[in-house]
């Protein structure tokens, strides 16, 4: 039988994770929080990194509740802002104090009601927060990647919208990372930035994995596009609509988008599944779609390898201007 015909099931095809430590940023409810709970439920050790401590630990209690048998791993709350890059490294470090290895990292951040900036216009949250946080963590990666039978991945989610942005995208400097997006056909440039850091998501992913791959470092790194979930966030856009529209949109919602639980197929796909580590070179930067299907980044920018590196370079430089020097994995990853 084809995959297309059986597709991936986290619950049939997970192999046990007991002994893996994972990392999932924004789990406290959504994509992430189901993430958590099919990685734990089969054994992992999981950190929901997360800046609200009770808000985290009502989400840990839940899980807990609602079961993470057979497997029975362990879920702990990591303290992350993503919004301040230097706390970002501190989370970094504290997990680097507590585990001797490290299987899986999985930024979920898809988030846009809060804005955290650097500067006016620089959202920071969605793109500079998550690149400290796994730069900071390569060492720890790397080590965990070189021990025997060792199996490691990195794996950023993105969004389908980036389609509508406009084209010929830059980011060579902080005036680029400020571009209020007048002319996509996005409405609103909230959305249109949020859309614009979810490119830079998968450039991101694609440029660490090509400087993984030139330091011989067998870590995986894969962009996952989970479709059309109906997290908190996106029921609480559509019902902050105008009268009349927002109860289309909810009916539309809560007819068309998938829930969360089958939503995260693909990120946990990404994260833990045999499939990716047995054809390894098929989906070594690859860009995913539900519930585990290799497919093409919907926008010609984010399939630019050029473009990845200047995202990455000018990401250094602005880290320079505010004095975190960028961890390039003990010397790893070199620019």
């Amino acid at each position: 039988m084809s995959r297309i015909d059986n597709p991936f099931d986290p619950d049939r095809d997970l192999p046990s994770l007991v002994g893996k430590t994972a990392v999932i940023t924004g789990g406290n409810g959504g994509i992430g929080y189901a993430t958590i709970q099919h990685l734990a439920r089969h054994g992992a050790k999981v950190y929901m990194a997360a800046r609200d401590q009770a808000k985290a630990e009502r989400a840990i209690q839940r899980m807990q509740d609602e079961g993470l048998a057979p497997g029975n791993g362990q879920v702990l709350w990591l303290s992350l802002d993503l919004g301040d890059p230097s706390l970002a490294r501190i989370a970094a470090e504290e997990l680097l104090s507590k585990e001797d290895r490290l299987h899986i990292l999985s930024g979920v951040h898809l988030l846009r009601d809060r804005s955290i900036q650097l500067c006016p216009s620089l959202t920071i949250h969605s793109h500079i927060g998550p690149f400290v946080f796994t730069t900071s963590l390569l060492p720890l990666l790397a080590r965990t990647a070189a021990r025997p039978d060792s199996d490691v991945r990195i794996v950023n989610l993105t969004s389908g919208g980036i389609a509508f942005l406009k084209r010929g995208i830059r980011f060579r400097d902080r005036a680029d990372f400020n571009d209020a997006h007048k002319w996509d056909i996005i409405p609103g440039p909230s959305l249109a930035r949020y859309c614009r850091s979810k490119l830079a998501n998968v450039l991101f992913t694609a440029e660490l994995q090509r400087r993984l791959e030139e330091a011989g470092i067998p870590i995986l790194a894969m962009s996952v596009d989970p479709g059309l979930v109906r997290t908190d966030g996106v029921e609480n856009d559509a019902a902050s609509q105008p009268p009349g529209i927002s109860h289309l949109m909810s009916l539309l919602v809560h007819t068309l988008w998938t829930p969360p639980p089958r939503g995260a197929f693909a990120s946990v796909f990404a994260a833990a599944s045999p499939t990716v580590r047995v054809h390894a070179d098929d989906y070594r930067g690859a860009y995913l779609l539900p519930p585990g299907r290799k497919g093409t980044p919907p926008h010609p920018d984010a399939r630019s390898a050029l473009l990845a590196r200047e995202l990455w370079a000018t990401t250094e430089r602005l880290l320079d201007e505010m004095g975190l020097e960028v961890e390039r994995g003990d010397g790893l990853l070199r620019s």
